[in-house]
């Protein structure tokens, strides 16, 4: 199934193709397609895991840093197979 991701970066609209064989999620997706590092992300990512019991906080952290930096509403765009 064809899969699409739409968001906006910096308040412009923008919408990509998504596939996990490229990218772990869409969050890795949206900041490859913006050319934004995610090293210093994914260590701070890590080290929130480690510390917190549940999964809610690295949402919550992952959210926050997206949101910081520059990256709103983003969501999957599925197509529909039948409608081809």
């Amino acid at each position: 199934m064809a899969v699409r991701v739409t968001y906006q970066y910096k308040k412009q609209a923008k919408e990509i193709n998504f596939a996990y064989d490229k990218h772990h999620d869409i969050h890795e997706a949206i900041a490859a397609a913006e050319g934004i590092d995610l090293t210093s992300y994914h260590m701070m990512a890590q080290q929130v895991a480690m510390t917190s019991k549940g999964s809610a906080a690295v949402r919550d952290f992952r959210d926050k840093e997206f949101a910081r930096m520059g990256f709103s509403d983003i969501y999957y765009i599925k197509d529909d197979p039948k409608a081809k």
